[in-house]
């Protein structure tokens, strides 16, 4: 009697995506979507056939999540999708993106929760995002059972990682730092506007910070009106048309650049004439972005200072090695808890091979008793070793018998298996308990 089980491929957990490490800013705007967009997204999704999906959009990345059965088929499914939404080739995307199944697409998603694939890692706000996401496609039943329990491990790799490195302190210092600088030169904040130009994840964490240091006003200018005012959302602020960005520097006692363009939006007219109709009032003018929004030569202006990245780094004592130093530990957890949680999936996926085996032997034990009703308790023991037995032995006779044509390397193999399924006696004493039989 053949042991049945499932007949499906166990599904594969694929991400299709662009991030700044793959795509120009131009592809990832055109592929960034609010949360009526990844609606959308979702229901494209599950009319490919996709029941268990999230959609991940922030500045910095869109990916399409998705657990398939077929995974070639589901992956080029969500390349066009992706393609569609941009308005795109899938050329495009195939070009500039990425498409990663199984281990790697694992690893993928505990690296973005634990922030270790932004573009300043160690910035807490993509974690939330992730959960975001997830909350959208629960609400909307996209979320299933291998999913979900990818997510809630990316979730503890993402906590080790935070409460186990020091990670997280850089970003942090580097907020900290721009707040500093401006009450230095401002005062109280809560007599403060500040102007964010763009989303970058690093620019909306020290807006953020602003706000919770007593800001006063903020005004967000995106050159996507959706995510500009998504982002204000975000924020408590007021976004305002990105053509207006002229008017909007007169009010910015602090402008933190974020848009990571080819050019750089904020130059020295801009900022002279800004200060010119401000009578003086002195503007920090921060630039998060990568490559740089803000002329280097505006810090050469009375009354606007200038600074980069770099320059917070230096203002917090925390240098290019640190982060190094800081993100190696962080790596060595996501590794442990990638490899951890795909050694319990592996544990899982034997589960209904365990249980269809134990129906099995039931089954024939059952049959046993039914065909010797008046039989003793050793005789239906030794009639059950047999049945159970009858088929295996007679599938390693014909191994056997093949040896000559494969160099028994198939037998070896399964000896081996038996050996470390029922212990040091189990290839040989299946042999011997059928030739006993016979």
């Amino acid at each position: 009697m053949a042991v049945t089980g499932p007949t499906e491929p166990h599904p594969a957990y694929l991400i299709v995506g662009v991030s700044h490490r793959t795509g120009t800013a131009a592809l990832r705007e055109r592929l960034f979507v609010d949360e009526a967009g990844q609606t959308e997204l979702l229901a494209a999704l599950r009319a490919a056939g996709l029941t268990e999906a999230l959609v991940l959009s922030t500045c910095d990345r869109t990916e399409l999540h998705a657990v398939a059965g077929d995974a070639a088929r589901a992956a080029a499914a969500m390349r066009e999708i992706l393609a569609r939404q941009g308005r795109v080739t899938a050329a495009d995307i195939a070009a500039q993106g990425y498409e990663l199944s199984g281990g790697a697409a694992l690893r993928q998603l505990f690296a973005v929760a634990s922030s270790l694939d932004s573009v300043v890692v160690g910035e807490p706000q993509v974690l939330g995002q992730v959960k975001d996401s997830q909350r959208l496609s629960t609400s909307l039943g996209m979320m299933g059972p291998q999913l979900e329990a990818m997510l809630r491990a990316a979730y503890g790799a993402a906590k080790r990682v935070r409460s186990e490195t020091a990670i997280g302190e850089r970003p942090v210092s580097m907020a900290a730092a721009a707040i500093q600088m401006a009450r230095g030169v401002h005062g109280d904040l809560a007599r403060c506007t500040a102007l964010l130009l763009g989303g970058g994840e690093m620019g909306e964490l020290m807006a953020a910070q602003l706000r919770q240091a007593g800001l006063a006003q903020l005004i967000v200018l995106h050159k996507s009106a959706p995510r500009g005012a998504l982002i204000a959302h975000r924020l408590g602020g007021h976004v305002r048309p990105f053509d207006e960005l002229a008017a909007a520097l007169v009010d910015a006692d602090i402008v933190i650049a974020a848009l990571g363009d080819e050019r750089q939006a904020v130059t020295v007219a801009a900022v002279r004439q800004a200060l010119r109709a401000r009578r003086q009032r002195p503007m920090i003018c921060i630039d998060s972005a990568v490559p740089g929004d803000i002329e280097a030569a505006v810090h050469g202006l009375d009354g606007a200072f200038r600074f980069d990245l770099g320059d917070l780094e230096r203002l917090a004592v925390e240098g290019q090695s640190s982060r190094a130093a800081a993100a190696d530990p962080a790596w060595a957890i996501v590794e442990a808890e990638v490899a951890a949680f795909a050694a319990g999936a592996a544990v899982r996926q034997a589960v209904p091979a365990v249980v269809a085996l134990r129906r099995h032997f039931e089954r024939v034990r059952d049959q046993v008793v039914a065909e010797n009703p008046g039989a003793d308790a050793p005789t239906v023991a030794r009639l059950l070793v047999n049945r159970l037995l009858h088929a295996p032995s007679a599938v390693l006779r014909e191994l056997a018998a093949d040896a000559t044509v494969d160099g028994g390397g198939e037998l070896m193999a399964i000896e081996r298996l038996l050996t470390r399924l029922f212990g040091s006696a189990g290839a040989d004493g299946a042999a011997r308990d059928e030739e006993k039989r016979q």
